[in-house]
This record gives C-alpha cells, sequence and structure tokens, in this order.
C-alpha cells in the first residue's frame, strides 16, 4: 500500500498543480507505477475542464472561446510544465547536430524560435478540436475523459529498455522504468476512456482510430528523441502529453 500511496502522491504532483503530501520514498519502482496510473492521477484535470465546457454552456459562450478556455485551464493545472517541454524539446531538436548542444539548449529555460512556434501550433490544433467537440451536448465529460487519456502515453515513453538522456533531472527517474504490462494497462485504461468518450460524442470508433493515431505520432517523436538526443528527457514526456491531447482531440471532433 505504501508504494501505491507514494506512487499514487508522485503522480498527482507531478503531473498537476493539485496540493499534496510528498511521497516517502521516490525511486524508480514508485516512478514506475506513477506513470502507469498518470491517466486517474490527473483526474483533477478532467473534472476541471468538464467544468468549464458546462460554465461556458451556461453562459453561451462561443465554442472557440470555450475551447481556449479549457487549453488555459489545463495549462493553469499542470503550470504549463508540459508547454514549457514542448517548448524545449523543439528548440532542442532544431537547435544543433550535436546531441550535447541541443541538451543544453533544452536545459537553459528559455524559448526560442522553434518552442514558439511549436507551441502556438499544438495550443492552435488543440483549441480547433476542442471548439468542434464542445458542441455536441455530452461534451464535457467527453472532454474530461480525453484529458485523462492522454497521459496514457507516458507509460508508453517511460517503457522498460528506453534510454535517458541525462542522468539527472525529474525524467531520468522515471524514463526505462515501466514494464510492458504496465503499459498495456495504461493503454487499456485509455482504450476504455477513448471509447467512452467517443460513446458521448456520437462514435466510438473515430476517437479509437485517434488514440492510434496519436501513439503512432508519439512514438515517431519518441524515436527521433532517441536518434538525435540519445534518449528522452522529461521536456519530451511533456512534449508526449500534448501533442496526445491535441490528436485525441482532433479525432474526436469528427464524430
Amino acid at each position: 500500500m505504501s508504494l501505491l500511496r507514494d506512487a499514487w502522491l508522485l503522480a498527482t504532483g507531478t503531473l498537476t498543480a493539485v496540493r499534496v503530501p510528498a511521497p516517502v520514498r521516490v525511486d524508480r519502482s514508485v516512478a514506475a507505477l506513477a506513470m502507469v496510473l498518470a491517466p486517474l492521477a490527473v483526474v483533477p484535470l478532467g473534472v476541471a475542464a468538464a467544468l468549464v465546457v458546462v460554465a461556458a454552456g451556461r453562459v453561451d459562450l462561443p465554442p472557440l472561446a470555450t475551447a481556449y478556455v479549457v487549453v488555459l485551464v489545463l495549462a493553469l493545472g499542470t503550470r504549463a510544465f508540459h508547454w514549457d517541454g514542448l517548448a524545449d524539446t523543439a528548440d532542442g531538436l532544431t537547435a544543433s547536430y550535436s546531441a550535447e548542444r541541443s541538451l543544453h539548449v533544452m536545459r537553459t529555460g528559455t524559448v526560442g524560435p522553434a518552442g514558439v512556434v511549436a507551441v502556438v501550433l499544438v495550443a492552435g490544433l488543440q483549441a480547433a478540436g476542442l471548439a468542434a467537440v464542445v458542441r455536441h451536448d455530452h461534451a464535457w465529460w467527453a472532454v474530461g475523459l480525453l484529458v485523462c487519456a492522454s497521459r496514457a502515453c507516458l507509460a508508453v515513453a517511460c517503457l522498460r529498455g528506453v534510454p535517458a538522456a541525462r542522468t539527472d533531472g525529474l525524467g531520468a527517474t522515471h524514463i526505462g522504468t515501466v514494464p510492458a504490462l504496465g503499459a498495456l494497462a495504461s493503454l487499456l485504461v485509455a482504450t476504455g476512456v477513448v471509447a467512452l468518450a467517443g460513446h458521448g460524442l456520437g462514435a466510438v470508433w473515430p476517437a479509437l482510430v485517434g488514440l492510434v493515431v496519436a501513439l503512432v505520432v508519439v512514438g515517431a517523436l519518441l524515436l527521433r528523441c532517441v536518434r538525435r538526443l540519445g534518449g528522452l528527457t522529461g521536456d519530451v514526456l511533456g512534449a508526449a502529453v500534448e501533442v496526445s491531447f491535441a490528436v485525441l482531440v482532433l479525432a474526436a471532433a469528427t464524430a
């Protein structure tokens, strides 16, 4: 039980801005379970997104405005942690052909042109998809479910055998820790959640196809980072989350 408690606290404290007690123990076994629990740990974010959609519907806020408020609330709910990772990853991949130089750029904390373009593009895609989704009658809980499902990519990114680009940093504790069965369990949960969201929107298959596409896109990103940087970093994990959510809501928009 202590392992489960520590993993839950680590996942919630890392992936959301919800204030929770610090885990008693943080090691690679705790980190592995935290990544498997990621879709469940971000339920508070899903609830917050759902409440925004409900409130926006009550005041007749235009769909696009509602979508951007959802993106804003999710950014605040994660302390913009994943957006920072997306920007740093884009800057690192375009900075130099040297892995060492790219990792240095990713660590500096400043945002370059590639990072700005990546954030604007992915945020715009998320908002475009959400603007179509929120027009549905059951959009509020569909959006909340898709927020949770998007975090299943973390268990995949942290599979055993995936190398870390650095030996230090938050990502190094998590990357390469999740057993195949753990990642499969997280994906099965995500599949059920995405199917339920699709059912609420009137079409299950587009949502499920979106999950497959999200895994392919995230897999391509991870492979590029491993080849380019020698492994993954915490920034790459954040980028994977935002890209995964963008693909899921775009697919749901076709329902």
